[in-house]
């Protein structure tokens, strides 16, 4: 029974508009799959071009580390172009853009210059850091290095017309940016203008977070994208668990992809840039512990802290004995990766991980809150099956499961985290929060469990206080 001063929280009537459209995604998606089919068919392009060459010395297709680094040009230009022609985002209050006033250019270049050291300032402590860190060179970290140095130049010098038409036109040019090129400048001291230490915290969190998952995305463009390109389906379509994981490998490919433009593509006119990142410690905790270089000390090569996978052959093992498992599983393991691909393709360009850039109502996210966290983790159970062990341990058994449930409650620890922070940012998140706790098909149920466990209505107190122990 629920408690008489307790009543439920009220839904919105209907689920709030998501800040993305459906067709973002999937003009990307069209786009990168025309790019692999060139890549596949380029010895026959090749032939009737006239001309002879190969990236690759398997079979001439081109599956090298540049073609898949060109994959999100492929990618990336369709969304754009849809965001610009058909959703007309840069028209929209949130850029903080308006169109219909241009400043004079002299009253614009004294900020824009203010803004331009700052930024320079930035990229240049970014490099200082690869350049000390030691994990970025070594393995495919070599790849996004060698990247990011080619297009340092580049960037550099388009940052100038760049910034400075943008400065014409933004509402308030003096971002985070310009107050972070304040304090480089010394403004605060010698001149009129003053920095603020919070606009130069949030700058520093949205550089912070491109810079690390930006690097970490590019270094793992490449394995996947030539797997997949290199794929002989002739070979792999009979057999259920070479097809079944060939199927995973392209859905991994296409979260790779959009996701790695989501991190570069941060730009106001697309309305795609980091309206915040996140604040809460907690949040960046549970966000850095599952990924590499934090990774390797928690689910290392060799099993450390929390291993999962001490004797554990997995799934196509224990099921080899029937074909017909070996395809139900497959086709198990194929979908909850399909949830976790479609997961990141309705995000367009806007993806990355601790940050607010719009609020998400459709697709996936219309079941739950958080479908890319539940697949994976769900994945991770079905493919490995860390209770099953060839060693025949039971502590092995035991290991196995009770880290790989620490490792869910990572996730769901990062998942909160990240409620908390959006909570705080957007009513519309607010509305979607409280509709999805009455009417998502995952969400739902779960909440009302919560409810009828604890007798008081958890949506209610996180709407208004997210967190309040941080």
């Amino acid at each position: 029974m629920r408690a008489a001063h307790s009543p439920d929280p009220v839904a919105p009537p209907a689920l709030p508009p998501s800040d993305v459209s459906a067709g973002v995604g999937l003009v990307g998606l069209a786009g990168l799959f025309a790019w692999i089919a060139v890549c596949r068919s380029y010895p026959a392009i090749a032939e009737a071009l006239g001309f002879a060459g190969s990236l690759s010395p398997a079979r001439g297709v081109l599956s090298g580390p540049y073609a898949a680094l060109a994959a999100m040009v492929f990618t990336a230009l369709p969304m754009a172009l849809w965001s610009v022609l058909v959703d007309k985002v840069h028209r929209r209050p949130s850029t903080g853009i308006d169109w219909s006033h241009a400043r004079p250019l002299a009253e614009v270049l004294p900020v824009s210059v203010v803004k331009l050291s700052g930024l320079w300032v930035t990229w240049a402590i970014l490099a200082a850091f690869y350049g000390l860190a030691r994990w970025y060179w070594n393995g495919p970290y070599l790849f996004a290095m060698e990247v990011l140095a080619f297009a340092a130049a580049p960037l550099v010098a388009l940052s100038i017309p760049y910034v400075i038409w943008l400065d014409r036109h933004l509402v308030n040019p003096r971002d985070g940016t310009w107050h972070f090129g304040a304090a480089v400048l010394g403004l605060g001291v010698i001149g009129r203008e003053t920095w603020n230490s919070a606009q130069i915290a949030k700058h520093w969190r949205a550089w912070i977070i491109k810079g690390f998952f930006g690097a970490f995305m590019i270094s793992i463009l490449p394995p996947g994208f030539a797997q997949l390109v290199e794929a002989d389906p002739a070979r792999i379509i009979a057999n259920p668990v070479d097809l079944a994981m060939m199927m995973v490998t392209l859905l991994f490919v296409i979260d790779v992809q959009i996701g790695t433009v989501g991190y570069l593509l941060t730009l106001r006119p697309l309305d795609a840039h980091i309206r915040s990142g996140n604040p809460l410690l907690a949040g960046w905790l549970a966000a850095l512990l599952c990924y590499p270089p934090f990774v390797w000390g928690i689910l290392g090569p060799d099993n450390q802290v929390l291993g999962y996978e001490t004797a554990t052959p997995g799934w196509s093992h224990w099921f080899g004995g029937s074909e017909m498992l070996l395809w139900l599983w497959g086709g198990v393991l194929v979908f909850l990766t399909a949830i976790y691909a479609w997961a990141t393709v309705v995000f367009g360009i806007r993806f990355s991980n601790l940050t607010y850039r719009g609020v998400l109502t459709h697709g996936p996210y219309r079941f739950t809150r958080h479908p890319a966290y539940l697949s994976k983790n769900l994945f991770w159970w079905a493919s490995v099956l860390p209770f099953m062990v060839s060693s025949g341990s039971l502590v092995d058994a035991v290991r196995n499961t009770v880290f790989l449930a620490v490792v869910n409650a990572i996730y769901y620890w990062r998942a909160r985290t990240e409620e908390a922070h959006l909570l705080s940012e957007d009513a519309k998140y607010r509305d979607y929060h409280a509709w999805m706790e009455q009417h998502g098909l995952i969400t739902a149920p779960l909440a009302r469990l919560r409810r009828m466990l604890t007798g008081s209505p958890a949506a209610r107190r996180e709407e208004t206080h997210p967190f309040p122990a941080e």
